[in-house]
């Protein structure tokens, strides 16, 4: 049997128009604008880039947990307007708890709230014990060396602490500036574009598009 199209099976679109439709994904193409390259329908891009983003967060969840040294934050995203806030104001909104292999790979994660019984939970689940954590100093984090953790700094982001590089500062930057241009993400899909925000950040000094092959090629959709 000849597989027609090695990223999608059992699809009617022929690979080489995949590989554009991909690379359209990959340069970050909404997707009117990707059926007007692609001459695809609508409906079928948006269908094809659901399942590309589900892809994309099965792989960040084998990605983690994060090890070795990691920043930690927690940030809030109001669902309607799609933006990335400071503080814990968190009346409607999405809790996104953000960590950060120093100077390297990001993990988020959606939680319920900023509390410091949840925060050190995802902790525990995440980080591995000898790890070094540099947290910004708010009492959630408080009790952190108690729970399992001998090394944990605590960071004032203000005072210009690790600014020699990327911080988890850059990411908040980063997927407010990106988000935003969808003028609101439905809450049953925001956590797929939550993690394609951080599959891209992760992968920002890579070809996305190769990138994005790569994982199809090895777990089509």
């Amino acid at each position: 049997m000849i597989v027609k199209n090695k990223y999608y099976y059992r699809s009617r679109i022929k690979e080489v128009q995949f590989r554009q439709l991909i690379r359209c994904f990959a340069m970050d193409y909404t997707a009117t604008s990707t059926a007007e390259s692609t001459h695809i329908s609508i409906r079928s891009i948006n269908t094809i880039y659901l399942k590309v983003r589900l892809r994309i967060a099965e792989f960040c969840e084998l990605e983690s947990p994060l090890q070795r040294a990691v920043e930690t934050n927690e940030s809030s995203s109001d669902k309607q307007a799609v933006s990335i806030k400071r503080g814990r104001d968190t009346y409607h909104q999405t809790i996104i708890f953000g960590m950060l292999k120093h100077h390297d790979k990001i993990f988020t994660e959606i939680v319920p709230d900023c509390s410091r019984a949840i925060l050190q939970a995802v902790i525990r689940g995440l980080i591995s014990p000898d790890a070094v954590i540099h947290s910004e100093g708010w009492r959630g984090y408080d009790g952190i060396v108690d729970v399992r953790f001998g090394k944990h700094f605590t960071v004032h982001h203000g005072d210009n602490e690790l600014t020699s590089g990327i911080s988890i500062e850059s990411f908040w930057r980063f997927a407010k500036r990106r988000l935003a241009k969808f003028n609101g993400v439905p809450e049953h899909t925001f956590y797929l574009h939550l993690k394609e925000t951080e599959f891209r950040f992760n992968h920002r000094h890579d070809n996305l598009y190769y990138a994005l092959l790569k994982l199809l090629r090895l777990n089509p959709i």
